[in-house]
């Protein structure tokens, strides 16, 4: 297994590899590798030649107030977790490496007819998706991947980026995976390590009510089943629900939205296909740990 850090000896290793006609499976990470990495790496490993792993904590992706200089940075056993699964290359630049002296370039999506990077997680961290283009970006251009493999729990950050590969002409196939849970339903995250013991008890019940909502919308309501019912009221009680559940937390957000471009929507009905709505939610816990998860 080869580890490059240095975007330009990374570039030219990659581009040497695809004049060979053989594909690369891009897996991006910021470390901190758990099963949900792991599964990604596998589907990879399965549909490519090559795969290669970025290892990148990106500081342009965090906010003043957020937890950058403490986000876990296991290095050593992201890397033997790489070697486990048989991964080709892990990419680990620097900050320096990325950003060099003179750095002065940032990709926006959803500045024109939409405003995807603003709702949810753009609302409550301003600058965090330009940071995310802006990065996702520039791995693209180095690794040169014919697929690039992305979890469903950060769903926001899945159609932003699909966005991006598609308005821009990258030569890539955005893989959307599912969510990996822990076995009392928890969606996987490197943060989770920062939850209390008492939280990762309460924490589940966040997935468990979501589920519920989403399988039968109107009976959560306790309204007759399959009748038309408002996105607000399903959106207020579910936020009623866990915040009755997971005692000491706070809702950022919990909204019911169109799958396909994260637009509002009034309405729910049985005219309309549960593949095309979905239920994000994010829970600030006591320890200020910040869940997010969707169905």
């Amino acid at each position: 297994m080869k580890i490059i850090k240095s975007p330009a000896d990374a570039q030219k290793y990659f581009l040497y590899i695809t004049r060979r006609r053989k594909t690369i499976g891009f897996v991006p990470t910021m470390g901190a590798l758990h099963d949900g990495h792991v599964s990604l790496i596998r589907r990879a490993r399965r549909e490519n030649d090559v795969v290669a792993v970025s290892i990148f904590v990106n500081p342009t992706q965090f906010g003043p107030r957020e937890d950058f200089k403490k986000y876990p940075r296991p290095f050593k056993r992201d890397i033997a977790i790489c070697r486990r699964e048989k991964v080709d290359v892990v990419f680990a630049p620097s900050p320096v490496d990325m950003y060099p002296e003179g750095f002065d370039t940032e990709i926006s999506v959803g500045n024109r007819k939409s405003r995807i990077s603003d709702i949810l997680c753009g609302a409550s961290r301003p600058g965090h998706f330009k940071g995310v283009a802006t990065v996702v970006a520039k791995l693209f251009n180095i690794v040169c991947p014919a697929r690039a493999y992305f979890g469903q729990k950060d769903y926001q950050q899945l159609k932003i980026i699909e966005r991006m590969a598609e308005d821009l002409n990258f030569p890539v196939k955005i893989i959307p995976c599912p969510t990996v849970r822990e076995s009392s339903g928890l969606a996987m995250s490197s943060r989770n390590i920062y939850l209390s013991a008492d939280e990762k008890r309460l924490a589940p019940a966040i997935y468990k009510i979501i589920s519920g909502a989403k399988k039968d919308p109107s009976g959560f309501l306790g309204l007759k089943h399959n009748c038309s019912i408002s996105a607000k009221m399903l959106e207020n009680e579910i936020a009623r629900r866990i915040k009755e559940s997971v005692k000491g937390s706070e809702i950022d957000y919990v909204s019911v939205l169109n799958a396909g471009d994260l637009t509002h929507i009034e309405k729910l009905s049985p005219r309309i296909s549960s593949s095309l709505w979905r239920i994000l939610v994010a829970v600030r816990m006591k320890s200020g740990t910040r869940l997010i998860d969707n169905v």
